[in-house]
């Protein structure tokens, strides 16, 4: 496998990062980075730490970094979680309020600490931190209980303080979102399988609309509704499928929430290298967690009413004798 690291590897060029991607030969994981300046979202770390603990670390290099800012990957944490000698000496500095480094969480247990640790980090208002521990949280379960990764949750995060905003990512080298909601649901492709698991309600552990008690099959939608009325970046990356929400231009109205991602300004693809595993990548603007409870009053909303119009449908199906 190889994989370049750029200047430029945030969700606005995601298709990029993965049209460089090469996952033949995965018994071994080359990594190269740009010469001059290396600038990476926080999901692409954990896409290359999730490759790295599926192969010897005797199989894993990385080219010199000769671009200062490669100390960034040392700073949260690569060349340790590859099994990699340091390329920099440096003086770690307190990520408090600015980061959260790659972190690998198997139990219900680990993510209770990691999420605990995480917020006060990153010193956030309490509305701010509702918002960010419901998503890492979601985010965290899904892996936990339907991907059957050994590896488990792969998870790091940024502050960036321009934009008032915090990008998070998780990856896992589990089964894949096909082969799990296939389990309950028909999905021909990797990507109609990813769009099947946006839809609210639905889940790979029954084909029962609204799901069960203990999973309602709302995870990813709740994600991807947040960074739509935020305006920002969500993707998820499974198989041969990539699913990108597209930024909107901003203005005083709020955005509309659909049921159907293939209602959202989006990108998708059919045509990835096969990543066996889900990487699932998110920028949350800090300025709309703000009214965190009515975001979550209109998110719901849209999913009892989408909920509500799949049970409708069901019924109204023909019946054959």
């Amino acid at each position: 496998m190889k994989v370049f690291l750029s200047n430029s590897d945030y969700l606005a060029y995601f298709g990029t990062f993965i049209s460089r991607l090469d996952l033949s030969q995965p018994d071994r994981l080359d990594i190269t980075t740009h010469d001059k300046w290396v600038s990476v979202h926080p999901a692409v770390l954990t896409f290359v730490a999730a490759l790295g603990l599926t192969v010897d670390k005797r199989s894993i290099t990385i080219d010199e970094v000769s671009a200062r800012s490669g100390h960034y990957l040392e700073r949260m944490g690569l060349f340790q979680m590859l099994g990699l000698p340091s390329q920099f000496d440096i003086t770690k500095h307190e990520a408090s309020g600015r980061f959260v480094p790659l972190t690998v969480i198997k139990t219900s247990d680990e993510q209770t600490k990691f999420i605990t640790d995480m917020i006060p980090l990153l010193h956030l208002k309490p509305e701010h931190a509702d918002a960010i521990k419901y998503v890492v949280g979601e985010l965290v379960r899904n892996v936990l209980e339907h991907s059957r990764s050994e590896h488990g949750a792969i998870v790091a995060a940024q502050y960036y303080p321009t934009s008032n905003m915090i990008r998070l990512g998780i990856c896992d080298t589990g089964i894949g979102v096909k082969q799990s909601i296939t389990r309950s649901h028909f999905a021909k492709s990797d990507i109609d399988a990813l769009k099947l698991a946006l839809i609210p309600g639905i889940t790979g552990t029954t084909r029962r609309e609204g799901g069960t008690e203990a999973n309602a099959g709302a995870g990813l939608f709740f994600i991807k509704s947040m960074a739509s009325i935020g305006r920002d970046y969500f993707a998820i990356y499974s198989g041969k499928g990539v699913y990108r929400l597209l930024k909107r231009r901003r203005s005083k109205k709020l955005p509309p929430l659909y049921a159907d991602p293939n209602l959202d300004k989006h990108s998708e693809t059919n045509e990835a290298p096969n990543f066996s595993g889900t990487l699932v990548a998110v920028d949350i603007s800090l300025e709309t967690t703000e009214h965190f409870s009515a975001l979550l009053s209109a998110i719901r909303s849209t999913y009892a009413q989408a909920v509500k119009e799949r049970r409708k449908a069901r019924y109204k199906r023909p019946k054959f004798l």
